[in-house]
């Protein structure tokens, strides 16, 4: 079955860190851009990070400093490692797939990214 497996999500206090994992099953992520996507609730969803095949990396501003995402081939994982945590950050976030060319420029989340997984929730509350 091809299917991303999300993990890491959960409650953390602000301040705190998480790390997400994005899995590939049943495909390989090589030539894939790999992006993270975050949706609170009532508002539109946003790029937050995306990594290409060259290994090229762009990042929403408000997460600047804060966030790294990295890929691991040899495991088709990608993570977005979360330090700094702020109750803005609170969403559900997604991984999703694209081709080899996206992820190549500041307009990176405009592009349409194909394959998602199924979201996990990170909420920053005391």
């Amino acid at each position: 079955q091809v299917q991303f497996v999300e993990s890491g999500g959960g409650l953390v206090q602000p301040g705190g860190s998480l790390r997400l994992s994005c899995a590939a099953s049943g495909f390989s992520l090589d030539n894939s851009a790999i992006g993270w996507f975050r949706q609170a609730p009532g508002k539109e969803r946003e790029g937050v990070a995306c990594i290409s095949v060259y290994d090229s990396i762009y990042y929403v501003d408000s997460v600047k400093g804060r966030f790294a995402i990295s890929r691991d081939n040899a495991k088709d994982t990608v993570y977005l490692q979360m330090y700094s945590l702020k109750p803005e950050d609170t969403a559900v976030y997604y991984c999703a797939a694209g081709p080899y060319f996206f992820c190549s420029g500041d307009t990176w989340y405009r592009e349409n990214f194909g394959f998602w997984g199924q979201g996990t929730q990170v909420t920053v509350s005391s």
